[in-house]
């Protein structure tokens, strides 16, 4: 079976761990997007083949970076041939605040996954909302329609926290078992 497809952008290495830990927990294909929003044939050729695509991008000023609207944009020529219909999608963001309004990346994805007729996969997780709850549990954000993280704006990559990398992983295993129900592997 071809890998499962981790395409995304990372403005300053937080989001590269967490699409580093996605792949990981789907035992996927890391495809990063470059600074001009670029992706190679070779890139191309992995996410027409792969039978899931998991897409992130920072959150920047409510919304996906340019960088990775750049490459959604590239992606309509495959959505009037409807070549990714019926392909898994799952989706992940950071930013810098608690809320950074993580939600509307997270919208844009699933709604580009969704003109793309695809199937798309939450994370599956409860949130970590108890009075007992640590800022390094999982799903710490409490987010069910992708994985979210927060790392503070003067945070290094890796200062990233660990529950949130955990979050991502499960959310690539997550797409990785439903790959694998889906194509009765």
């Amino acid at each position: 079976m071809t890998s499962i497809a981790v395409v995304f952008h990372s403005g300053y290495g937080h989001t590269l761990r967490q699409a580093e830990a996605v792949a990981q927990g789907a035992g996927g294909i890391l495809l990063p997007i470059d600074q001009d929003g670029l992706l190679t044939d070779e890139q191309w050729a992995v996410l027409n083949h792969a039978p899931a695509i998991v897409m992130g991008s920072p959150t920047y000023m409510g919304s996906v970076s340019w960088q990775f609207k750049k490459f959604a944009d590239a992606t309509s020529r495959l959505w009037m041939a409807q070549a990714w219909k019926d392909k898994l999608f799952a989706g992940f963001t950071n930013s810098a605040t608690m809320n950074g309004d993580k939600l509307s990346t997270l919208h844009y994805l699933y709604t580009l996954a969704m003109q793309h007729s695809g199937l798309w996969v939450g994370t599956g997780l409860m949130p970590s909302n108890s009075k007992a709850a640590q800022r390094n549990d999982i799903n710490y954000v409490g987010a069910f329609s992708g994985a979210m993280m927060q790392t503070p704006s003067d945070a290094s990559p890796d200062e990233v926290v660990q529950g949130d990398l955990e979050t991502a992983r499960l959310l690539g295993q997550r797409v990785a078992e439903w790959t694998r129900r889906l194509n009765h592997v």
